[in-house]
């Protein structure tokens, strides 16, 4: 199996503008291989520039510009027109999906922050000496950085990436290792609803709080994008606004991180078998459409509530959390089933009755035919590990 590990780096000053000035030429290469993908197909009867077109001119521009794009690594290059390349792909699959297309742009110096190394040792060389406080890591053009290795790397790396946040800069290892050994048994299942009262509720009927990460960030938030709206354009107050609000947001993106890892953690040891809702996340946090009258004004649609339910939705992270509760469960030997999530939380589970009335509020359920009451994220999670033992022993062995 495939693990990542994420350290920080202590470059000089030396280094550290080395590592700047990768990223800058790496950004002017993607962006010139987009100009001449949008040029070739505007001006020279619609033809389609490829991958391989554009790698195969790396050598040419290399000897032609050896100060900015000869010092770096071939390969690393590569991964930058691989990147764009694979821009090109999702923009082209939804188109012929009917999604919004969101056709590639160019990046600015400030918004280019990751150049990949696909193999170790080609172009960058990790030291694998595990708990050495002199550990490091090469990249061609920049020398031996000094890595802070927290944690031993197991297994064989694959891949290097150096990226840069905010005025930190870290490396990225992707190492190739034997699947670990499955956590024992329990004989625990369990059904969990996620919700923004509570970020989620199992079906034993514990409720884990929603941290509310987000909200409670908002009002320094608020003033941070105060102060970055008063500051002048490329003013010096400006570039530190910028870094205060950027700062605030990396926060709340990790303490959101952590909770889930602390979360997903806790029921992977717990539990042999964890179903949850099959969520379409992104549909559910879609604007609603507008309601025209025909005479130029619209009716009311219920935008400002929506947009106060997406916000919660966004801070709650259910995607992220999903993501690595698959990830835990397939390390630790366990199993994670989605299931259809319509009328989870309407379906009474003492006889089976269906209907909206049965959730008259927001946390009570009252079935309407048999006079069951409970908890309604509670009933959601119970009827969840239901379908989820269903469709486990409907899967052929």
């Amino acid at each position: 199996m495939i693990r990542a590990y994420k350290f920080l780096l202590y470059p000089t000053m030396r280094q550290t503008q080395a590592l700047g000035e990768m990223l800058r030429d790496h950004c002017s290469l993607y962006n010139g291989a987009l100009e001449e993908r949008r040029s070739a197909y505007r001006h020279a009867s619609r033809t389609t520039v490829r991958y391989g077109q554009q790698s195969g001119q790396l050598k040419d521009i290399r000897a032609f510009d050896p100060e900015r794009q000869g010092r770096w690594s071939f390969s690393s290059q590569q991964a930058t027109l691989r990147r764009l390349d694979k821009a090109f792909t999702a923009f082209f699959r939804r188109i012929k999906s009917g999604e919004a297309p969101g056709y590639p742009r160019f990046r600015g110096v400030r918004r280019f922050d990751t150049v990949d190394f696909p193999k170790d040792g080609d172009g960058c060389r990790w030291d694998s000496t595990p708990h050495d406080p002199q550990t490091r890591v090469r990249f061609q053009g920049v020398g031996h950085v000094k890595v802070k290795q927290h944690r031993p790397v197991a297994g064989k790396v694959k891949t290097v990436s150096v990226k840069r946040e905010g005025r930190r800069w870290y490396v990225i290892l992707t190492a190739d290792q034997a699947p670990p050994e499955p956590l024992p048994a329990t004989g625990a299942v369990v059904g969990i609803d996620l919700g923004i009262a509570s970020f989620l509720t199992t079906s034993d009927g514990r409720h884990v709080d929603n941290p509310r990460h987000s909200r409670n960030a908002a009002k320094k938030l608020e003033a941070a994008q105060q102060a970055l709206a008063r500051s002048k354009r490329g003013s010096k107050r400006r570039r530190k606004a910028v870094e205060r609000v950027a700062t605030l947001h990396r926060k709340v993106r990790r303490q959101r991180l952590d909770h889930a890892h602390k979360t997903a953690l806790g029921l992977v040891r717990d539990n042999d078998l964890i179903a949850h809702e099959d969520l379409k996340i992104r549909n559910m946090s879609k604007a609603p459409e507008p309601r025209p009258n025909g005479d130029g004004t619209y009716a009311p649609n219920g935008a400002a509530a929506k947009a106060g339910l997406n916000r919660s939705i966004a801070d709650a992270g259910w995607g992220v959390f999903l993501a690595i509760l698959a990830a835990k469960a397939e390390g630790a030997g366990r199993e994670v089933i989605a299931v259809d999530p319509r009328n989870t939380s309407r379906t009474c589970p003492e006889c089976g009755h269906v209907a909206k009335e049965n959730r008259p509020t927001q946390e009570k359920f009252h079935c309407q035919a048999c006079g069951h009451t409970a908890h309604a994220d509670v009933v959601g999670a119970s009827n969840v590990l239901r379908a989820g033992l269903a469709r486990r022993q409907a899967q052929p062995a």
